[in-house]
């Protein structure tokens, strides 16, 4: 770790907003001269474009400048960018990078650590323990697993190369960039998704920037190095998209061998849209409870070659696709929380039998 890992912007000790460069930048790969000026703004006029509007807006100039002149183009990103899991696996291939009993278990045991924060983040805004420590464990194990590039280099690349979704990506730059000037992080050191996704949650920058609190209450909002504010933010990204307390999330139903045509499956990023009626013609076994006009997002998933599973998202299905617009992501999250929470449940009853006799029999 070089000395500016541990320094703020303007050379400010570690301490004050500058600690949280200190978690972000292990791990930093050294650039050379050459790759280092690839977005440097007085020679690429995106970068200088980016600048003046940002300096525009408040942001120092001369930071500005340094900082876009830092970044690298990373060929590798763009290359991850086309191979995401959620595009080429099958729900069980999927579903088994993260149903392992170590994340689950670890996830028991950082509900544990951190009790009174997400007992606090459902009380506030409704949403499930387990749910948040899904998140949590679907996107960094719980915060060990954060990501291995620099946010400025996927960044700038993305934002400056990516075929379709520059604009996305440069407004993605800018966010960062004024979350590093605020909080006096240089622009370097950040790692996290080839993406840009940061922090404990993988936020993006904007929704860093629009969701992120400080739910310790100690003047920063830092998702890169504090769980309590991880485990606020991620309630209040939830709560800010509609989450709606104590409302199902999915429903189990059976179906034909095959998905029945006319049906529009796994359109997870937009709200339930299919009439029960139309999916109860269809051969779908909706529960006798639901209504025929009570709308529903259809889930189709294979496990396996021709094994095809059924689930019915409710509103709250959609709502997780708010911040992975995959369905395979969604129905992850959930069957890691149930799993969370079982194995929870489990243990507690393990620690009552300890309390009611003292044999401390095989552990769950």
């Amino acid at each position: 770790m070089t000395p500016s890992c541990i320094q703020g912007r303007k050379g400010r000790p570690q301490g004050t907003k500058g600690r949280l460069a200190a978690v972000a930048c292990v791990g930093l790969l050294a650039a050379s001269p050459l790759a280092a000026q690839e977005f440097a703004p007085e020679r690429h006029a995106g970068a200088r474009a980016l600048a003046g509007e940002l300096a525009s807006q408040g942001l120092d100039r001369a930071w500005l400048d340094e900082a876009l002149g830092q970044a690298r183009y990373r060929q590798e990103v763009l290359d991850a960018m086309s191979g995401a899991a959620e595009r080429r696996l099958r729900w069980d291939e999927y579903r088994a990078i993260f149903l392992d009993a170590e994340r689950i278990h670890a996830g028991v045991a950082f509900l544990a650590t951190h009790a009174d924060a997400f007992a606090r983040a459902e009380a506030e805004h409704g949403v499930p323990e387990a749910i948040i420590a899904a998140i949590l464990g679907v996107e960094t194990r719980y915060g060990q697993i954060t990501g291995r590039h620099r946010v400025l280099d996927s960044l700038a690349t993305l934002a400056f190369h990516h075929p379709r979704r520059g604009d996305f990506f440069r407004r993605e730059l800018g966010a960062f960039l004024e979350i590093a000037h605020e909080q006096e992080v240089p622009a370097d050191e950040p790692l996290g998704s080839y993406a840009g996704a940061m922090g404990y949650p993988q936020f993006i920058p904007t929704s860093y920037r629009a969701y992120a609190v400080d739910f310790d209450d100690d003047g920063l909002r830092d998702l890169w190095s504090n769980p309590v504010d991880a485990i606020g933010s991620v309630a209040n990204y939830f709560a800010e998209h509609g989450w709606r307390a104590g409302e199902p999330i999915v429903r189990a139903a059976e179906g034909p061998s095959t998905p029945p045509a006319g049906i529009d499956f796994n359109r997870a990023a937009r709200p339930p849209a299919t009439p029960a009626g139309a999916l109860r013609d269809a051969g779908i076994a909706v529960p006798e409870a639901i209504d025929d006009a009570h709308r529903l997002l259809p889930v189709a998933v294979e496990e396996g070659e021709g094994n095809w599973r059924y689930r019915l998202g409710e509103h709250n299905f959609y709502v997780i696709t708010r911040y992975n617009h995959s369905h395979l992501y969604a129905m992850a999250v959930i069957e890691l929380a149930e799993a969370i929470a079982a194995a929870r449940e489990l243990e507690a009853h393990w620690l009552e039998a300890v309390d009611a006799d003292g044999d401390e029999e095989t552990r769950p």
